[in-house]
């Protein structure tokens, strides 16, 4: 079998093209063959060193993958030869609070991910496909979409509310999907025009140049009628969190997802605390949360945007395209 590997350094140009012996199943375990796998802004980061210097080197990258077993392990029941398959991000969250323990098992970080052709899984580390989805639209599901799902159930999100989504990568793309079939008004920020009328088009009620509106958190407080929005789904970090607590309305809701305009910063606490606002870190999901996602899907027919899908051959090209912030929505890695 081939795999991808960061093997001794960080770096896009360090991923290395390797081959090793099939795995065989154990106990508890089943394996996949890979048809797919996505890309995330966390990997990026983890590629070149930033999301973490103790990483497992050598490493195979990438938590979100989709496929079909070939072959089960002892005592496995869940699971049988042909099903079509996503692994979960983290392996050893089934389901209730998150503990101290489960971000030991997070798929291409902790542990080796899915860059390979054939991926060993705990028997309770998988999620059905949906059946309408192909294996590149179910690679986008277990990081992407979950965070989005995990985000908005946070917020308690009703029928009728206003949900802030910032840019148009996977999580917000996810979160404006899933936020217009709970009959939620979306408005969204971009800096581009032509992917402002792609957001239109997904069902942006509002689209919010950031480029030529800097202080885009007073456009919204306008577009609310100067109450703001229930919901903010905050994937900027530092660079982005001030703004977003002056756009959230009192007694709103922040779900604090991603570092994608920093990692540090000044944050003034105040607007927070005047306007009751709740801040909830997000880290993905669990399996259950990722079950019930998948149900929801598959009742409103949801499919993921994918902007590009790269053979396997080409997975340096990938994170590259990544990079470039080029992109409208996922990064499929086609595995062959």
């Amino acid at each position: 079998m081939r795999y991808f590997c960061i093997e001794k350094e960080y770096d896009i140009d360090a991923l290395q093209l390797m081959e090793k012996e099939v795995p065989r199943p154990g106990h508890g375990q089943v394996l996949v063959r890979m048809r797919a796998a996505s890309l995330n802004y966390r990997d990026l980061l983890a590629i070149g060193g930033s999301y973490s210097r103790n990483l497992p080197l050598p490493l195979i990258p990438l938590s979100d993958g989709a496929g079909e077993v070939v072959e089960i392990g002892e005592g496995v029941t869940r699971w049988q030869q042909g099903d079509r398959v996503a692994g979960t991000f983290f392996q050893d969250w089934d389901g209730g609070e998150i503990t101290d323990e489960v971000p030991k098992s997070a798929l291409g970080g902790a542990i080796d991910g899915v860059l390979a052709e054939y991926v060993l899984f705990r028997e309770r580390g998988l999620v059905a496909l949906p059946a309408h989805l192909s294996f590149e639209e179910g690679a986008t599901l277990p990081c992407a979409a979950l965070t989005a799902w995990h985000a908005l159930q946070s917020g308690n999100l009703a029928c009728g509310q206003a949900v802030l989504t910032l840019g148009t990568g996977g999580v917000s793309l996810f979160a404006l999907q899933f936020a217009r079939t709970a009959g939620a008004r979306v408005i969204a920020t971009t800096g581009s025009e032509a992917k402002a009328e792609k957001l239109r088009l997904l069902g942006a009620g509002e689209v919010i140049n950031y480029k030529t509106e800097p202080n885009w958190e007073t456009a919204v407080w306008k577009l609310t009628g100067r109450r703001g929005v229930d919901l903010v789904v905050e994937v900027g970090g530092a660079g982005t969190l001030g703004k977003s607590l002056k756009a959230v309305r009192t007694g709103g809701h922040i779900s604090l997802i991603g570092v994608l305009s920093g990692s540090t910063g000044e944050v003034n606490p105040l607007p927070a605390v005047m306007k009751s606002a709740r801040i909830q870190g997000i880290y993905v999901g669990s399996r259950e949360m990722c079950e019930t996602m998948i149900r929801a899907i598959e009742m409103h027919g949801i499919r993921p945007v994918i902007d590009h899908v790269f053979p396997f051959s080409e997975a340096k090209a990938a994170y590259r395209y990544l990079q470039s912030a080029a992109h409208f929505g996922k990064v499929v890695i086609a595995i062959q």
